[in-house]
């Protein structure tokens, strides 16, 4: 019998989660993804550990802002140089890269010490439906921050997939 007390190798296994950010606030869900690459969904939660999950990101060139935000916000830039400050508004950002927007915000909810490039480097962010190859790894899905009840890990789920099952959902069932 074994007198190992303590956390054990799966409590620190790491799973793939995927968030669709159709229609969804920047903020808001920068902070739920900060939560999930830091690891405090989990109770093993250390601040010192770096325990968290890989968090995919799919249509992410549709997020949203509240209030003025898309007309007030400036990204900037320094390259170390005098006069070397680059600012670039929301909007322009928004067409070029809006990966880097939402990179950002969970870059700024994070804690500011050594895991937080770790960190980082496990977010995936993919402007439209398609994410390649990295699909296959994800277990978990959350639209509202649930499971649907037919869960097959073996296909992700984006809201676009959910709105063409329930479609044929509602063609098979009579009326």
């Amino acid at each position: 019998m074994s007198q190992v007390v303590g956390n054990t190798a799966l409590a620190y296994a790491r799973v793939w989660h995927h968030v669709d950010a159709t229609d969804r606030i920047v903020g808001k869900l920068a902070e739920r993804i900060a939560l999930v690459l830091m690891g405090k969904h989990k109770p093993i939660y250390d601040p010192s550990v770096d325990c968290g999950d890989y968090v995919v990101v799919t249509n992410c060139r549709s997020i949203k802002t509240t209030g003025n935000k898309d007309t007030q916000v400036m990204f900037r830039k320094h390259t170390m140089y005098p006069g070397g400050l680059k600012e670039i508004p929301y909007d322009r950002m928004m067409e070029r890269k809006p990966d880097e927007i939402l990179r950002h915000a969970v870059s700024g909810m994070l804690p500011k010490n050594k895991l937080r490039e770790r960190r980082l480097a496990r977010l995936k962010i993919f402007s439209g439906d398609r994410m390649g190859i990295i699909g296959s790894n994800i277990l978990r899905s959350w639209e509202d921050g649930t499971l649907p009840p037919d869960f097959d890990p073996s296909t992700p789920v984006t809201s676009k997939t959910l709105e063409m099952v329930q479609a044929a959902r509602r063609k098979a069932t009579p009326s």
